[in-house]
């Protein structure tokens, strides 16, 4: 996020044990990519209705767009364990935020972080500090915990939001500073382990357009800057995006966060253009703070504490899996003050039932379009065969929709429900319609889960 906090920090007492040595977490390549960038593109729909084909296969989902960010100053209380092991996080980003350019990691720190990590069956991802950070503490970072520990964590970020150091810290730092100082601490990290993802810049308020996105006081871009200077060495591209802010425009309206999930795939292509054009290549991206509003805004009607943000980005999610990003990272699992976390203390906000239901999707995207407004549909099977179907009703009324599925005679699903009367709750075997019109309520995310 933004600004570091002044708390102290906090460190878990249950977190004590270590994994052993040989104990490394599940990692995968990214996905492949094709030769040359072009805009995602778009089912076409058939008007009025939702229709999905199992038989058009579009690609596997990526593990990690089910990640959070944790870190010392977002501790989870010990009563709330049980839910965050079961919620289906899938990738944490430590230590989170601006606290990764205010201290440099420590061995315990990473002791502590592994073992949260096993405790919740998340992949890790590692920042080490950049702003007065030195190439040999964070080569040593690296050789502690992969070389000396055998952790085995292969995705590391360099700084977290440099271009809002020259406001926030009120010094001088820019792309001609930048760019040189992440490639020696980059290029000291795999010295130690050559097997290293970097991932980078870490900027913040990714954009769809060169107008749009983050300038140093120069007017230099820096994603454009970045990638030329070091567009050889960075494995996965990473940015930040919260596209509202309440304190400059007063309460987001419902509307206004309601559109935004038209924005995302304008983006996502941008940046993969951007990145094809720099570098030659086509490489994967990571949204590793993603949510609605940076301020700590709370108690609003769409605040990132409110229903509606579960709903919003419930559907954000579903934009990135279409756009075949690699990695999305929700800013924050826990926060003490704010809207931000999913949980606040022991409260869990409404987003964080977002988890559980992607859990139980699918991990093979198959076609899927709807035709109908503020209704969003995406699908995917799993590796037997089983159907899922994530719909959302972003409107504000309940609405009854047709369901077309190519091949399948539609008798009865498995549901989960997330309104604002469900969290994500198993509603159990469901007939379908006779008429073939799903009922879907005001403002939720429903999963569909089909037997072949």
């Amino acid at each position: 996020m933004k600004r570091l906090s002044l708390i102290a920090i906090v460190i878990l007492a249950f977190l004590a044990a270590c994994i052993p040595e040989n104990s490394s977490m599940p990692t995968v390549a990214p996905t492949a990519a094709p030769a040359t960038p072009s805009p995602t593109v778009i089912p076409t729909a058939i008007p009025g209705a939702l229709s999905v084909d199992p038989s058009i296969d579009l690609g596997p989902i990526s593990p990690y767009l089910y990640g959070t960010n944790y870190g010392p100053m977002h501790a989870v209380v010990l009563d709330r364990m049980p839910d965050v092991e079961k919620a289906g996080f899938t990738a944490l980003r430590f230590p989170a935020g601006a606290w990764s350019d205010a201290i440099d990691v420590q061995p315990f720190q990473i002791d502590m972080f592994m073992n949260f990590c096993k405790q919740v069956g998340a992949m890790p991802t590692i920042t080490v500090r950049l702003l007065n950070g030195k190439p040999e503490t964070a080569a040593e970072l690296v050789r502690y915990t992969n070389i000396e520990k055998k952790y085995g964590v292969v995705y590391w970020s360099i700084g977290n939001e440099p271009n809002l150091f020259a406001s926030q810290q009120r010094i001088s730092y820019d792309t001609v500073t930048f760019n040189p100082q992440w490639r020696a601490i980059a290029l000291a990290m795999k010295a130690v382990d050559p097997t290293i993802k970097l991932m980078g810049p870490e900027t913040s308020q990714w954009n769809s357009s060169l107008a749009t996105t983050p300038k140093d006081a120069a007017g230099r871009d820096w994603m454009t800057e970045f990638l030329k200077a070091n567009g050889d060495l960075v494995d996965i591209v990473t940015v930040h995006r919260y596209p509202m802010y309440s304190p400059a425009n007063g309460p987001v309206t419902v509307q206004q966060l309601r559109d935004d999930t038209r924005t995302w795939l304008a983006q996502i292509d941008y940046l993969n253009s951007l990145v094809f054009e720099l570098t030659g290549k086509h490489l994967p991206q990571a949204w590793t703070e993603v949510n609605s509003d940076p301020s700590a805004a709370m108690n609003n009607p769409v605040s990132p504490d409110s229903f509606y943000n579960a709903i919003w980005y419930a559907d954000v999610l579903g934009q990135m899996m279409q756009g075949k990003v690699f990695m999305v990272n929700q800013w924050v699992i826990s926060q003490r003050n704010g809207g931000l976390g999913l949980l606040f203390g022991a409260d869990i906000r409404p987003t964080f039932y977002v988890f559980p239901l992607y859990k139980n999707f699918g991990s093979e995207q198959v076609f899927a379009a709807s035709g109908v407004p503020d209704v969003d549909i995406f699908a995917a099977t799993r590796p037997d065969g089983t159907l899922t179907l994530m719909v959302i009703n972003l409107g504000d009324n309940d609405q009854k929709v047709p369901l077309q599925v190519q091949g399948r005679a539609l008798s009865s699903a498995d549901v989960w429900l997330l309104d604002k009367t469900h969290n994500a709750e198993s509603l159990g075997a469901q007939p379908f319609p006779a008429d073939g019109l799903l009922t879907l309520p005001a403002q939720s995310a429903t999963l569909y889960v089909i037997g072949k």
